[in-house]
């Protein structure tokens, strides 16, 4: 039986911000927006989808006087991002019978 599959995170994008941040305690825009080469508007919108699920935690701070947005997988993000991959694991099974 298949479980079902977490919509916010079968997006591509988002997929891969999760992935980073599940193996990492924090991570800064501009290496999320390096590792998924992403458009600074894009990866911004799907940051912000993800941090209204819950999924992470957003810190705007500054270095300097640049602004610095660092990103955290968030317990509940964590759960999902699991429950996400058993999901896939399930479709998986059923394609190997």
């Amino acid at each position: 039986m298949f479980q079902p599959l977490d919509p916010l995170l079968h997006s591509e994008l988002r997929l891969a911000i999760m992935s980073l941040l599940i193996s990492a305690d924090e991570a800064e825009f501009p290496y999320i927006k390096e590792q998924t080469r992403a458009t600074a508007g894009n990866l911004s919108v799907q940051l912000d989808k993800l941090a209204s699920a819950g999924y992470i935690q957003l810190e705007k701070t500054f270095k300097g006087k640049r602004p610095c947005t660092i990103c955290r997988i968030t317990a509940t993000g964590e759960q999902a991002f699991r429950a996400y991959i058993e999901a896939l694991k399930s479709y998986l099974e059923v394609s190997k019978s």
